[in-house]
């Protein structure tokens, strides 16, 4: 079994923001699966169900983005998984170009609270994590108005892209191994 979280903030002015990005992506799993996510418990919204031949939950945190690790922990406990192996965590990353992937079986949260969060409540960094580009904030810009803010109709493209490349990485992920996912989905700047 695993447990696939995509990171987010809840609420109708949150979505379709870049910090949102992590919710995309498994709604975006949720739609190619057939699997419903409407099951409020574990502070997350979830939905069960198969995905690439395996059983999955989907979460999505309602904790907002830095008190991830509260809902993540709950699930990861209750559903007895191995978070080394089993958990896979999707989330946006600033420090890569909107499109790009980075997918890492472990490591630092690299600034991301969602992230730094959810090492503090497992007490590990050891669980797989995709990160999709949501681009860096302009110069002298305001990070928080960044994150939270939609994706430039230029980028829309290249995001979406995005999402469904990490969809397909997610289920590469399952099926051959995380490193298989890294050698294929692990892009480059341009």
């Amino acid at each position: 079994m695993y447990v696939i979280a995509g990171l987010g903030n809840p609420g109708k002015e949150y979505e379709n923001t870049r910090h949102n990005a992590g919710f995309m992506v498994v709604e975006a799993i949720a739609d190619k699966a057939g699997i419903k996510i409407s099951e409020k418990k574990h502070k997350a919204i979830i939905g069960k169900g198969t995905f690439a031949g395996e059983k999955v939950v989907l979460v999505k945190p309602q904790t907002y983005m830095n008190l991830s690790g509260e809902s993540i922990r709950e699930v990861a406990d209750y559903y007895k998984i191995d978070s080394s192996s089993e958990l896979i965590v999707i989330s946006d990353d600033i420090d890569l170009d909107v499109g790009q992937l980075r997918i890492r079986p472990k490591g630092s949260a690299g600034g991301h609270n969602g992230l730094k969060n959810i090492i503090q409540h497992l007490g590990s960094d050891v669980f797989i994590r995709v990160r999709i580009g949501v681009g860096a904030k302009k110069v002298n810009g305001d990070l928080v108005s960044h994150v939270l803010g939609s994706i430039d109709k230029k980028d829309m493209e290249s995001f979406n892209e995005a999402v469904e490349s990490a969809v397909k990485a997610v289920e590469t992920i399952m099926e051959s191994g995380t490193e298989m996912a890294m050698n294929r989905f692990n892009t480059k700047k341009k």
